[in-house]
């Protein structure tokens, strides 16, 4: 588990290097199981440019009312990229990263509000629900 970010110039200028060490230096108080990530950048939820509308005042309502915050976190974001697939949602916890894209439906929004819900009375974050199978993306080239 890494704990903090070392640079390393050997690495290359700016590229980040992983200290291994397993004493960790920064503890938190909170267990957090995982964090989503909402894309609300150039693009996504955009519907002056006609793409679909991103609830995210829903959303941020939806998180506080249910108790999410401490333990599955909502990040609105800038633009996270891809910006060819609309509304854009990434999905994080200790066991990976997870691309959502064409996240287009309200239903799909209460689905995930839904699921986060089940991840924190569980303490960890769950298989993504079927629905969603069609929406995974990968950003990057593999």
């Amino acid at each position: 588990m890494a704990c903090w970010i070392k640079w390393l110039p050997e690495v290359g200028i700016g590229s980040p290097a992983v200290n291994e060490d397993r004493a960790c230096l920064l503890k938190t108080k909170r267990l957090v199981v995982g964090q989503i990530t909402i894309c609300r950048g150039c693009c996504c939820g955009n519907v002056e440019r006609g793409l679909p509308e991103v609830p995210v005042e829903w959303l941020k309502s939806e998180w506080r009312k249910r108790g999410l915050l401490k333990r599955v976190q909502l990040t609105i974001s800038g633009c996270v990229g891809p910006c060819d697939v609309p509304n854009v949602v990434v999905v994080t916890s200790s066991s990976g990263t997870e691309w959502l894209g064409n996240i287009v439906e309200f239903d799909q929004y209460r689905t995930l509000v839904e699921w986060a819900v089940r991840c924190r009375d569980a303490g960890e974050m769950l298989a993504l629900p079927r629905e969603f199978q069609e929406c995974r993306i990968s950003p990057f080239r593999s």
